[in-house]
């Protein structure tokens, strides 16, 4: 399936980076958010990209025209950088529609702007490209499939900190609980959808707003959940957090290094 990334916002709650490259830009370990998650949809086996720019449109392009195997991969550098060997096969095969959707539109916006690239197709992905997770995006698309439904989204427990209170009309406090015992869901910002989703859209409608509310009136959305990892990057401490499991080697939204370590673990496992 087609993949659609909103890589056009500002970023404004990260600005330390966002003023200078736009937020999927912004670096996790040595190459930026935005290729972490085209790489997740790839070891799924989903290639094809749509990218919906907007601020610093061009760095985003510069990237995808000037960047090169090496940046990615070990290499053996000789005859002063004439002669680059790599160290290991690059199997990514992408295939990358670079849009420009315009600075100042909403998510919905960027989509109605990309529905020529996607109409033709029974279904399609799309992504706000600034989060990651290890969700299982086969079971979710089995899932999505048997439905019938029209649009799907993962939902996750939000990464509170806070203790949340129940409390009784009168003041009396019920409870206290944390934000993983409590019933609360959020967008993750993983999507599935049909084509039909169009019909549901009007131009300069926000997504998940009057689209989505149309779409419950209907009985046409479902909800994903997962339990498992899920962190979108909306502050420096969202950015550091996952900084610092790359600089760990503890990335659970990469398939190859989840099969590396359950490897591993067998490996320890045996007598």
């Amino acid at each position: 399936m087609k993949v659609v990334l909103f890589c056009g916002g500002l970023g404004t709650r990260i600005r330390e980076y966002s003023e200078s490259i736009p937020k999927p830009m912004i670096p996790l370990g040595h190459q930026p958010i935005l290729r972490h998650v085209m790489e997740y949809y790839s070891d799924y086996g989903h290639d094809e990209f749509i990218l919906c720019l907007g601020y610093k449109a061009n760095v985003v392009k510069d990237f995808f025209l000037n960047s090169k195997p090496q940046t990615f991969a070990d290499c053996v550098v000789s005859e002063g950088g004439r002669n680059i060997q790599l160290l290991e096969e690059i199997k990514r095969d992408w295939r990358i529609t670079l849009l420009d959707t315009g600075i100042w539109r909403n998510i919905g916006e960027r989509l109605w702007a990309a529905r020529q690239h996607v109409e033709g197709d029974e279904m399609f992905l799309a992504n706000y490209s600034d989060g990651l997770t290890d969700v299982d995006l086969n079971d979710m698309t089995r899932r999505f499939k048997a439905s019938g439904k029209i649009a799907c989204f993962l939902a996750v427990r939000p990464p509170l900190t806070y203790h949340l209170a129940d409390i009784a009309e009168n003041g009396r406090v019920r409870e206290f609980r944390t934000s993983n015992t409590s019933d609360i869901w959020i967008n993750g910002g993983y999507f599935l959808f049909r084509r039909e989703i169009f019909d549901f859209m009007r131009e300069g409608e926000e997504l998940v707003l009057e689209p989505f509310r149309r779409l419950i009136e209907a009985n046409q959305l479902m909800a994903y959940k997962h339990e498992g990892f899920w962190r979108s990057m909306d502050t420096l401490r969202d950015w550091q957090t996952l900084e610092d499991m790359v600089e760990k080697g503890d990335m659970p939204w990469n398939a190859r290094m989840r099969t590396e370590r359950a490897r591993k673990k067998v490996m320890v496992a045996l007598p």
